[in-house]
């Protein structure tokens, strides 16, 4: 199922002294990446973090997110959404 993660900063953050994290982020968005759980990833343009995720369902999306570092150290947290295939092509068809 693929499941769409949009980042949320829970506090304030000082970036710069939060530099170590943000390698350890990346190397676990990256093993994310390598198994194949981790589809695309993106920055909005409010630089939070907008992940495309393929895994089970929003249970197993909630705990591959909560081992990142940054939620681990209670910075982000990420609103989880599964997306459904869109059916609306129906109504311009005559299927019967």
């Amino acid at each position: 199922m693929k499941i769409l993660a949009i980042e949320k900063e829970l506090m304030p953050v000082d970036w710069k002294n939060e530099s170590q994290t943000l390698i350890e982020e990346a190397k676990s968005a990256y093993k994310l990446m390598l198994s194949g759980n981790l589809r695309e990833i993106y920055f909005s343009e409010n630089k939070n973090a907008v992940l495309i995720l393929e895994c089970e369902d929003k249970i197993v999306a909630k705990q591959l997110l909560d081992k990142l570092p940054l939620v681990k150290k209670g910075i982000i947290d990420f609103e989880i959404m599964e997306l459904q295939p869109y059916t609306g092509f129906t109504r311009l068809m005559d299927l019967d």
